[in-house]
């Protein structure tokens, strides 16, 4: 049972149930070893919550002038020709027959040339809409493959999790750092910030044995799962409240920290 139950594990199918890309037999045999197992329930919950993670970095909010340009276009009247009766008068019947076959015939090809020209433009628009799609889909695809490159770092066995809570004088502070050193690769998640005066800004910090290296400044604005540098033999990682300069600083006072953490491979 040990050795079938390893089997699964180590044969993606958990990853691929997640992503949606199985099939209904699939769906079927990863259902019943999530029943079955707790192990695999609880690395589904893992993976769940990592994949929300990941989500929420590929969120965009639409522009909000759209909601005003609908509504400009909603209100716009249709204009309406308003027609001039003309005085009656006596006429032979043949010259209204023929009034009349010239009216109708005017009319139709009236008609024809505006069908002509609404077909042509609704083509155009047809054509611009396929671009439009065309380029939309490469770019959604490009996004999703950087998803999946990211879920299948967060769910490396190497990757380590690191959880920075503020103290007493960043309360809500709140970010998760990922850190392969079999990759080389780090990444940082920036779940909650408390908000600072203008002047002043979040950076992060690797600790080293003899310094401190900045790695970046946080900001609120990008709660987004981002790349951060790696660095090798890291003790650990701290957060300071620094003056806001326009740039990253090169020195760290250890008396701004508002979070740290020690490195499980250095502890």
């Amino acid at each position: 049972m040990e050795k079938k139950l390893q089997h699964f594990m180590e044969s993606g199918l958990l990853d691929s149930y997640i992503l949606g890309t199985t099939t209904l037999d699939e769906n079927l045999e990863v259902e019943s070893y999530i029943a079955e197992f707790p192990e695999v329930a609880s690395e589904y919950e893992r993976l769940q919550e990592n994949l929300e993670i990941l989500a929420k970095a590929s969120t965009v909010e639409a522009p909000k002038y759209i909601l005003n340009d609908v509504l400009k276009e909603i209100s716009k009247e249709t204009p309406v020709v308003q027609m001039t009766p003309v005085a009656q008068r006596r006429t032979p019947w043949y010259s209204i027959a023929a009034s009349i076959i010239a009216f109708v015939f005017a009319s139709t090809a009236f008609f024809l040339y505006e069908k002509n020209i609404s077909l042509s433009h609704e083509n155009q628009v047809v054509v611009d809409e396929i671009f439009d799609l065309r380029s939309d889909i490469e770019e959604n695809n490009n996004k999703l493959e950087n998803v999946m490159l990211q879920f299948m770092k967060l769910n490396n066995p190497e990757t380590e999790k690191y959880v920075l809570r503020g103290n007493s004088r960043a309360k809500n502070l709140k970010t998760v750092a990922y850190i392969n050193a079999v990759d080389k690769t780090s990444m940082i998640d920036v779940v909650s910030l408390p908000k600072l005066p203008e002047d002043q800004s979040y950076q992060i910090w690797a600790e080293l044995q003899d310094r401190m290296v900045n790695l970046g400044i946080l900001d609120e604005s990008e709660r987004k799962l981002k790349t951060i540098p790696y660095m090798e033999n890291a003790l650990g990682l701290s957060i300071t409240i620094e003056p806001k300069s326009g740039a990253q600083l090169s020195t760290a006072n250890a008396e701004n920290s508002v979070a740290e953490i020690v490195l499980k491979n250095n502890k």
